[in-house]
């Protein structure tokens, strides 16, 4: 569930002014809505909560999310990150000394935590981490690595401003002043060309054509540098995380994959080929994320 947040700029002396309309780098936002799967193995002993930034940071980050336990759990608690071609920054508030960045990642990645935790995080849109931080995406692909290696003045803020007497409402408060100050200084020039690259396979939710049929003025080696600096990975790889990404939003059940072939419309060669990619990007089948 997402906390919308109505507070405006000016509340923190920010003179961003509102955007009249749309560009390829702004409709990310609007085409592209990461998901990653509910907790429920636990019944409501753990949580998981997204909640909305600043309204001018939203065409660069996607949500704060909080990961915690309500109580503490009989055992080890294993949390899985499916592919979502995002970059995310994320540390556990008790401790918070700890700070890290995950890349974008090509299969999903399992984290054993504790019985008692409370982990935040900051989900970057697609390209918005490398264009705030002026990082390589490319260097942090597939991996986690220390934040104050990447980004040693937002690490030097987590540790000292956030600690477990902060509540949700001071945390995402903190963090949208922070982060604000960083797009204040950030340059906002970009290569039109990546983002309608982008558009077009957000737009066409993933599948192979997407990637075949771009026409930005571009040649295939520049956009593919791009795409590495960027995103992380290749155009090919993004979309197919996009046309994964797509298919999880839709929550289709098992019967409707099976009656409607949902997998061919995406492209897919038949439904091994989708079960295979499915499995590789979520860590199970589509049956048992869906349902029976």
């Amino acid at each position: 569930m997402a906390v919308r947040d109505r507070r405006s700029c000016s509340h923190f002396g920010f003179g961003i002014k509102p955007r009249q309309h749309l560009s390829a780098f702004q409709e990310i936002r609007q085409l592209y809505l990461p998901v990653q799967p509910a907790v429920s193995s636990i019944g409501t002993a753990v949580t998981y909560q997204e909640f909305l930034p600043h309204e001018s940071l939203r065409d660069y980050i996607y949500c704060y999310w909080q990961l915690r336990t309500k109580e503490k759990l009989s055992e080890q608690f294993t949390y899985r990150v499916v592919a979502d071609g995002c970059v995310d920054i994320f540390f556990e508030l008790d401790n918070p000394l700890e700070n890290f960045v995950m890349g974008f990642c090509r299969k999903y990645t399992e984290f054993p935590l504790a019985n008692e935790f409370n982990y935040i995080g900051i989900r970057f849109l697609p390209t918005m981490f490398p264009r705030m931080f002026g990082v390589n995406a490319s260097e942090l692909s597939n991996r986690f690595e220390s934040l104050s290696l990447v980004a040693p003045e937002t690490a030097a803020f987590i540790a000292g401003q956030l600690d477990s007497s902060c509540g949700m409402t001071d945390v995402t408060g903190k963090l949208d002043t922070h982060l604000l100050g960083i797009l204040m200084r950030t340059t906002q020039e970009h290569d039109n060309r990546l983002y309608e690259a982008i558009s077009i396979i957000l737009r066409q939710s993933g599948v192979p054509d997407a990637v075949n049929g771009f026409d930005t003025g571009i040649s295939p080696r520049q956009l593919q540098r791009l795409f590495n600096y960027y995103i992380g990975d290749t155009p090919k790889t993004f979309s197919r995380v996009v046309r994964f990404q797509h298919i999880l939003r839709a929550k289709p059940s098992t019967q409707s994959l099976r009656k409607n072939k949902l997998f061919f419309d995406h492209g897919y060669y038949d439904q091994a080929h989708f079960i295979k990619e499915f499995k590789n990007f979520y860590g199970v089948t589509p049956s048992t994320a869906f349902g029976r």
